[in-house]
């Protein structure tokens, strides 16, 4: 059986976590990093980025680097108006909930936040050398179902 993590899976940063002989053990990303940044980039050729390398092309690409990405979850256009006004990437009202835009391609929140998930879940077996079973991650006390 692999290992169980906790993620805190954060507005600007994400981190993961292990328990080892009693003792929290926070995980070590690609990077060399105990946080990763939760941003989720896309080239101009459509290659996804997660993390560090994603939260570096922020200031020349801002329309496609997505952030903050938790405001938008479990939210309608309304309900996130302010969020969205602070934001470059494009974000309109979709059939579920919002919709994320980043050359022509639609993401929902919780995508662009598995993008995350996935990232850190990476770099956790990367990590530890062996594969993740489980995980338990955050969700902040003023989220619903």
């Amino acid at each position: 059986m692999g290992k169980v993590i906790g993620i805190d899976l954060g507005t600007t940063n994400s981190v993961a976590c292990l328990i080892e002989h009693g003792e929290p053990r926070i995980v070590i990303n690609a990077e060399g990093a105990r946080l990763t940044p939760s941003v989720v980039g896309f080239t101009k050729d459509g290659e996804r980025l997660v993390g560090d390398i994603a939260k570096r092309q922020l200031l020349m690409y801002p329309e496609r680097t997505i952030h903050s990405i938790k405001r938008f979850i479990g939210r309608d256009y309304d309900e996130a108006k302010v969020d969205i006004d602070r934001v470059a990437f494009k974000v309109t009202p979709g059939e579920e909930g919002l919709e994320l835009n980043v050359d022509g391609k639609s993401y929902t929140p919780q995508q662009v936040s598995a993008f995350v998930l996935q990232k850190i879940k990476q770099s956790a077996e990367d990590f530890l050398g062996e594969p993740i079973s489980e995980a338990v991650i955050t969700v902040p006390a003023y989220f619903n179902n």
